[in-house]
């Protein structure tokens, strides 16, 4: 399993919380590339739902971050 900005991105406006199950029916539904299909697939599910991205990957970057490149 791996996430890239581009692949975690499809899943930023998903029905927040949500179970495995409901993030792969989403993916499914939008057209997400079936590497986020993959990803999600792969997950542990516990059955308790995931309460944002970062749930799903710690290392997606929040408005907060700090980006080198940006304009300030």
């Amino acid at each position: 399993m791996y996430w890239t900005l581009e692949l975690a991105a499809t899943l930023e406006d998903a029905p927040w919380p949500a179970t495995k199950d409901e993030l792969i029916d989403y993916a499914d539904r939008t057209g997400a590339p079936a590497e986020v299909i993959q990803n999600l697939e792969e997950m542990e599910d516990d059955g308790a739902p995931y309460e944002s991205i970062e749930e799903v990957w710690p290392d997606y970057p929040t408005h907060n971050d700090d980006f080198y490149f940006e304009d300030e």
